[in-house]
């Protein structure tokens, strides 16, 4: 007769045995997925389309990150410098090619390269979604500020900013990709004020008239684009530039007046004494 053996027929050392047989043999998904900690705060950092997804921890000797990624409804992707990776930052700039599409990714947790396993599916962490068109963070612009001969007007040239998109060879800024859509929000003040006042344009070269004639003026640039949600409407600000001050100061109406220098003239009285 053919006599099977089920565990419980074992002592406690054939139990044992029988277990580890099985691991090795079978594998043992519940053990051998507590060794791959699944990533942490799995975040999208995107600013002038230049996109890394990062997470968290540092993982030890015995375990890897692999990153899959794909538009919505697509199929999984991977990018070759992000497989079996130490690193807890993939760079998918290159990778979101369609820009106005949205995004998931997963961040896998494997085994180091060259070491196998029997797990089927590996401990994974997903991504919130991301559209680089929607929520890439905008950078501060740089500006230039000139004021007109008869001080009746203030032109601040905007440099749009750089993105990390390239099309045939070269880089495109901001306006290339928003169009239309991008605009210019600019906070000014007098230099001896502190109340702001707010001038939108949707040209990178914005006029302001309505300045009091030779007065100093400070301004911010930031790019305003009110077709997104409005946590992702404005850009970080420029740094703060002024306009030249017209109205000499006390001290320098008197270095410029021009006045003759005294001349001190000195008479030599010649005195006669008459000795007696």
């Amino acid at each position: 007769d053919i006599q099977i053996h089920t565990p419980l027929d074992f002592g406690v050392g054939q139990r044992l045995e029988y277990n580890m047989l099985k691991s090795c043999s079978y594998g043992n998904p519940f053990h051998l997925a507590d060794s791959f900690p699944k990533a942490q705060n799995v975040t999208w950092i995107s600013t002038n389309f230049k996109t890394l997804l990062k997470w968290e921890p540092k993982p030890t000797a015995d375990y890897t990150y692999t990153v899959e990624f794909s538009p919505l409804g697509k199929d999984r992707q991977r990018n070759p410098h992000c497989i079996r990776t130490t690193e807890t930052m993939c760079d998918l700039t290159n990778s979101l090619s369609d820009v106005k599409a949205t995004y998931s990714a997963d961040v896998r947790s494997e085994p180091p390269r060259g070491v196998n396993s029997d797990l089927i599916e590996f401990p994974y962490t997903s991504s919130e979604r991301f559209c680089p068109y929607k929520d890439t963070d905008i950078g501060k612009p740089d500006f230039k500020i000139e004021v007109s001969k008869d001080k009746r007007k203030t032109t601040l040239y905007v440099s749009d900013p750089l993105t990390a998109l390239f099309e045939n060879g070269r880089q495109l800024s901001i306006r290339d990709v928003f169009a239309d859509e991008l605009q210019y929000k600019v906070l000014y003040w007098r230099a001896t004020s502190t109340g702001k006042k707010v001038h939108l344009s949707k040209s990178s070269e914005i006029e302001l008239t309505r300045l009091d004639r030779g007065e100093s003026y400070c301004f911010t640039v930031q790019a305003y684009i009110p077709t997104r949600s409005i946590s992702k409407q404005l850009g970080d600000p420029s740094h703060v530039k002024c306009s030249q001050n017209d109205n000499p100061s006390i001290f320098d109406s008197n270095n410029k007046s021009h006045k003759r220098p005294r001349s001190i003239c000195c008479t030599v009285c010649s005195v006669k004494v008459k000795c007696r």
